[in-house]
């Protein structure tokens, strides 16, 4: 069970399928990631799709079997094969959305439950809103990146830590994520920055919390058409337990705004532009990699290589003292310069 190695960079074979069935009388659509051990192991599965399907004609490939089905028939040709529910509660594409999603795992993946370990927060939520549901206690919480993006900078946005060996293996990966030993932390972009947090519609410019979304009937103010429900609104739905319930053995995890995004706003600019870059790879080539910046440089190291405003962002986003305004409807979240309440930023 192997972890490749490719100009210096190291790599595990992953990939990710959209699935789209009708179940229980309700169209489904789940996104799942996928952890082959090997090039042998990832060729079995790849035979097994081709037969089902066409893979050629998108990073995230659609088929029409259910989640229980996939899961056995990868058991079968490999138990190493690791499968997590992605971004778990965006309301399109995911295992608990609120518009084709089920309300628990074992509706979902039916008698193949036992073999799921692991689901993705996604950017929408953090691991305290996921801990509220005690039927995920057995499961780890995981945080990974957009990799099928063409954009460096999504990146790294979220990220699992390990305490590993150097000549670490796909199996000790595997192991700490099943058994949460030696996974030190994730990190997670605040929830409100993901574009599905809030309830709203996105083509009327309105957003709202869960409360007022009730008192609308879930119905858009300005249009009548039903509202797209977000994470934070579906995660009350299914929660038995208050917030700031913490589990046993939780793996702890840090919020993070990612460096692009504290120096685009610091300089009003595009979050592609020359102008974001070059302060980018001021502070990486006098500091190191972003997550050094992001969660250990001092103050005094960082403001050498940028200016008082981006060095105070910096460090108020490792404090969690940023004000996030909610993405809803497909709409990123974005920053908001002073902690007012969170009402303003809710209306249009």
């Amino acid at each position: 069970m192997t972890v490749y190695e490719y100009d210096g960079t190291k790599f595990m074979l992953t990939g990710e399928i959209s699935l789209i069935y009708s179940h229980n009388g309700k169209q489904r659509r789940v996104h799942l990631l996928l952890h082959a051990p090997s090039f042998d192991v990832a060729d079995q599965m790849n035979e097994w799709l081709d037969k089902k399907g066409r893979r050629d004609y998108d990073g995230r490939p659609v088929f029409g079997f259910s989640c229980t089905e996939f899961t056995e028939a990868m058991m079968q040709i490999s138990k190493d094969i690791e499968i997590i529910p992605a971004h778990a509660w965006t309301p399109w594409f995911a295992l608990f959305g609120s518009m084709s999603g089920y309300d628990s795992l074992k509706e979902c993946f039916g008698d193949q439950t036992g073999y799921i370990h692991a689901l993705e927060t996604g950017m929408s939520s953090d691991p305290s809103m996921n801990w509220r549901l005690s039927q995920l206690d057995g499961i780890t919480l995981v945080s990974n990146s957009d990799s099928h993006s063409p954009y460096p900078w999504r990146l790294g946005r979220e990220a699992n830590v390990f305490e590993l060996k150097d000549d670490f293996s796909y199996g000790d990966v595997m192991d700490s994520i099943r058994t949460r030993k030696n996974f030190v932390f994730t990190v997670e972009t605040p929830p409100e920055y993901g574009k599905y947090h809030a309830d709203g519609h996105r083509l009327c410019n309105f957003s709202c919390m869960p409360d007022e979304t009730k008192k609308l009937n879930r119905l858009c103010p300005k249009c009548g058409k039903h509202l797209t429900i977000g994470v934070l609104n579906r995660v009350e739905e299914l929660a038995d337990r208050p917030e700031g319930f913490r589990p046993e053995n939780a793996v702890p995890f840090k919020r993070l705004l990612p460096l692009h995004e504290l120096i685009a706003h610091s300089v009003n600019s595009g979050i592609e532009t020359k102008k974001v870059w070059n302060a980018y790879n001021r502070l990486t080539g006098g500091i190191g990699n972003e997550f050094s910046i992001l969660l250990d440089a001092s103050r005094d190291d960082i403001a050498k290589y940028c200016d008082e405003k981006l060095a105070s962002l910096i460090i108020r986003n490792r404090e969690g003292s940023l004000k996030i305004v909610p993405g809803y409807d497909g709409v990123y979240g974005k920053m908001g310069e002073e902690k007012e309440s969170l009402a303003r930023f809710l209306r249009p």
